[in-house]
């Protein structure tokens, strides 16, 4: 695996090494002895699927107050445009936001640490996303911000309007969001 730090301090994008034969390809997504010589977080308590039906699904941007998740993200089947934030109060990159694009060809994961706000957008027809976390899920200690914050000004590359839940609808500004002290 290799592992390469982005624009946030803590998060990274790690590309696969996969062998590939004439059957396909087999691949490590997830090494513990390599996340630790990263020094990252390297307890994962769980493992979720997430499949959007319809391109321009826009999830996000979420993020756990209490019971905090580091998040490994991958796209298994599309496209997906990956977006995180530093929510950190005391980061030299708080409110800043980077974006990646994680598709099933690209095969690029994602490690975004705990602190920080998570969203993505469908860029295929289709995805298919797979997380592993280092907490459990724990929806009264969710929150979300506005994933169209003008203060954030994340480029979603949009060229329609985003199919929302009513809880991403709801988002709050980061300004006036609960953040990690």
């Amino acid at each position: 695996m290799v592992f390469t730090e982005t624009g946030l301090p803590g998060a990274y994008v790690i590309d696969i090494e996969p062998r590939a034969d004439a059957r396909g390809l087999f691949a490590r997504s997830w090494c513990q002895e390599e996340f630790g010589a990263q020094g990252l977080e390297t307890r994962l308590v769980q493992c979720s699927i997430s499949r959007s039906a319809r391109r321009h699904t826009l999830r996000g941007l979420h993020y756990q107050i209490r019971q905090p998740q580091g998040k490994l993200v991958r796209a298994i089947v599309g496209t997906i445009l990956d977006v995180a934030v530093d929510l950190r109060r005391d980061s030299a990159t708080f409110g800043k936001a980077e974006t990646f694009l994680l598709s099933e060809e690209n095969k690029h994961i994602v490690w975004i640490p705990i602190g920080f706000g998570h969203g993505f957008r469908v860029v295929s027809e289709t995805a298919h996303l797979t997380y592993k976390t280092t907490g459990f899920y724990s929806p009264p200690d969710e929150r979300t911000i506005a994933w169209d914050d003008p203060d954030l000004r994340i480029d979603w590359q949009l060229d329609a309007p985003p199919i929302l839940s009513q809880k991403d609808k709801l988002g709050q500004r980061l300004r006036d969001a609960e953040v990690f002290e």
